[in-house]
């Protein structure tokens, strides 16, 4: 494995979720980060032209992407999918609660530790469809300050406030704009922050995201917390380990969906057309696909729990991962990770051969995990497939932690299934 500046990458990392708040904004950063490096963007209702040894890269909906470069002789395609959007509260169309304080009216997008949200710093971030003269256009916003809050009820109301509480999104987890004279207020701001004129917005896809700025801690200084660790840093490191790729026998190809954490089944998630759309065009023969997909290889990559500090009782006996321990291999009998015996002998041998750190993750017998996308893009594009992460505490909450070691082993992970082979034999396959 290569030698990395860890710090420099934590903070390189930490940037890019900093910019990105919201699924569009994060596609719109990996967009230059591919552009940067002389990616060329396609059209979906447009003719496609690809030349040899030259990069591309298709949006859908804004909010998913996926990147390749082209070569006309391939074995297969190696692909990694991760996921732009992360838990957190989405603005309704009539957007706010009037009364004696004038409140956001929010309702829940995916499975959220609601506790975290409270008392701390928040804004909006997202997308405007504002109308123009002949068509109508979309604007990314990011309200760039502290703008709301969801203040606790003090423990002196609440003497069961640290018993255990139950949440209710349409009371406990509101946050509140200002007083009763800001009525009207948060169309008018969107307005003004974007300069157009509140008749012309005809649609919005706003969500709320904390403030609080991602960082490095602990006694050595080897962890980093943030918003959004799962799955931005999995997004983050597999476009890097696109990037940094050298040739291979594969077609790389890197995908980033939205939707994962509320069940992928929109036009732009993992159980949409997208990916097989994308692979069929570079095909161009229903022959060729099917040839190509039989010689392919998916990693899904989603953060995965590690050992928490204060409850090792959650994990399982033997398959348990540790912050800073390497990229986690997922394993689950019911197949919501998509790990059999093929796919774990392929990443073990990917991480041997590029002396990358691995550790293999299960959830307790007696537990219920979740699940994430791989077992669902493989329904839509069937290819061989495993699922990997980078270990992390406190999933789903509003600010998340991880190691400072674990970024770069996604990384060359992803590095080595865009340079390496994974090709169907009559009795096995061919790997390198």
């Amino acid at each position: 494995m290569r030698e990395y500046d860890h710090a420099a990458l934590s903070e390189r990392l930490l940037s890019f979720i900093e910019k990105s708040p919201s699924s569009f904004h994060a596609v719109e950063n990996l967009k230059k980060m591919l552009e940067d490096k002389g990616y060329v963007q396609l059209l979906e209702n447009a003719a496609w032209t690809l030349e040899e040894g030259k990069g591309y890269y298709v949006t859908r909906n804004g909010s998913s992407i996926i990147a390749f470069r082209y070569k006309k002789d391939f074995s297969g395609f190696g692909i990694s999918a991760s996921h732009s959007d992360y838990p957190c509260f989405k603005i309704k169309d009539r957007g706010e609660l009037n009364g004696e304080f004038i409140r956001l009216n929010t309702e829940k997008y995916g499975g959220m530790i609601c506790s975290t949200w409270l008392d701390r710093p928040l804004s909006v971030a997202g997308r405007v469809i504002v109308a123009g003269e002949d068509q109508v256009c979309v604007k990314l916003l990011n309200f760039d300050r502290d703008l709301f809050m969801i203040p606790s009820v003090a423990i002196h109301m609440n003497k069961a406030a640290n018993d255990g509480m139950k949440y209710n999104p349409a009371v406990d987890t509101v946050p509140l704009l200002g007083e009763k004279n800001c009525k009207g207020r948060f169309t008018e701001l969107v307005a003004k922050e974007l300069d157009v004129r509140e008749e012309d917005i005809l649609g919005t896809d706003l969500y709320v995201y904390s403030r609080q700025k991602g960082c490095v801690w602990g006694c050595d200084g080897q962890y980093i917390s943030s918003r959004a660790l799962d799955d931005l840093q999995c997004a983050f490191s597999s476009m890097m380990g696109f990037l940094e790729a050298g040739e291979g026998a594969c077609l790389p190809v890197c995908a980033v969906f939205d939707n994962e954490e509320v069940g992928s089944s929109t036009r732009q998630g993992a159980a949409s057309t997208f990916l097989h759309d994308v692979l069929f065009r570079i095909c161009k023969t229903e022959e060729n696909y099917l040839m190509a997909l039989a010689s392919s290889f998916l990693l899904s990559c989603d953060n995965a729990h590690a050992v928490h500090p204060n409850h090792p009782e959650y994990a399982d006996p033997e398959n348990r991962v540790y912050v800073n321990g390497g990229v986690v291999l997922k394993f689950n009998a019911g197949q919501k990770y998509t790990t059999d015996g093929i796919s774990e002998a392929y990443v073990k041998y990917l991480c041997r051969k590029n002396a990358i750190p691995f550790q293999s993750y299960a959830n307790r017998s007696d537990m219920a995990g979740g699940s994430t996308l791989g077992n669902i893009a493989v329904t839509k594009v069937s290819v061989c497939s495993a699922d990997v992460g980078i270990p992390q505490w406190a999933m789903h909450s509003a600010y998340e932690s991880a190691g400072i070691r674990d970024t770069a082993c996604m990384i060359e992970l992803c590095r080595a299934l865009f340079e390496g082979c994974f090709k169907m034999k009559n009795e096995g396959y061919d790997v390198g």
